[in-house]
């Protein structure tokens, strides 16, 4: 059974008591959960599918929409190597990368790294992009110049001639993205990490959320920088 809701209270609604996913599902099953959400949550599934002969997979995934209409997600996965490769099959139908990157909570704790790479990566693309503008130079003609050097990332070739144009509706939202970096900063309290870029950008991200953007994409960070 494969499972992607908002957050871990939305996940435990959907899995746990007698009308939860666990109760109808048959001994041995693969539970696998695409929810971005905190590595405990992944845990404490993990061993309530377990005491019920169960298998859980937390599975949150990255490529945003586009990903996911194009099959071309990336999986990152935590829990049974076994109950992995049952379920990998699967997942290879709407994703071109799906690995196995640890016990339970290891796919939650990847997608934070992910977030947290992301996050710096679409502040420097909003800076960058705004200074240029600022210099009056032809941004897409210097973005076309860059892309092609050390610059170069998935966010400026796919994000970049959309900032320049002040479009933002092309996917992940920014309400979506702030839940996530909370559990980054949450896992950071835990774990002992410095992580003042991303809590920066977050907070570049409550500005966004605050000027009526919640919906839009990520990319819309720009919009603290005009």
């Amino acid at each position: 059974m494969f499972c992607c809701v908002g957050n871990d209270d939305d996940l435990r609604s959907v899995v746990l008591g007698d009308d939860g996913a666990f109760a109808g599902m048959a001994k041995g099953s693969v539970f696998v959960d695409h929810t971005t959400a905190s590595a405990d949550v992944a845990r404490e599934l993990s061993k309530a599918a377990e005491a019920l002969g169960l298998h859980f997979i937390d599975a949150p995934v990255s490529g945003g929409q586009a990903g996911a209409q194009n099959g071309a997600l990336t999986v990152m996965c935590g829990g049974d190597a076994a109950a992995f490769e049952r379920i990998k099959p699967v997942a290879a139908a709407f994703a071109r990368a799906v690995t196995l990157l640890g016990g339970s909570g290891a796919g939650q704790l990847a997608k934070m790294v992910n977030q947290i790479a992301i996050a710096g990566l679409v502040q420097g693309l909003s800076e960058a992009i705004a200074f240029g503008q600022r210099a009056g130079l032809d941004m897409e003609a210097v973005l076309g110049v860059i892309g092609k050097g050390a610059a170069q990332s998935w966010q400026m070739d796919n994000r970049g001639k959309t900032m320049i144009e002040g479009k933002f509706d092309y996917g992940f939202a920014v309400d979506w993205m702030r839940k996530d970096l909370g559990l980054v900063l949450d896992e950071a309290k835990r774990n002992g990490a410095r992580v003042p870029v991303t809590a920066l950008v977050d907070q570049f991200y409550a500005d966004v959320q605050q000027a009526g953007g919640q919906r839009w994409d990520t990319s819309s960070l720009i919009t603290c920088l005009k």
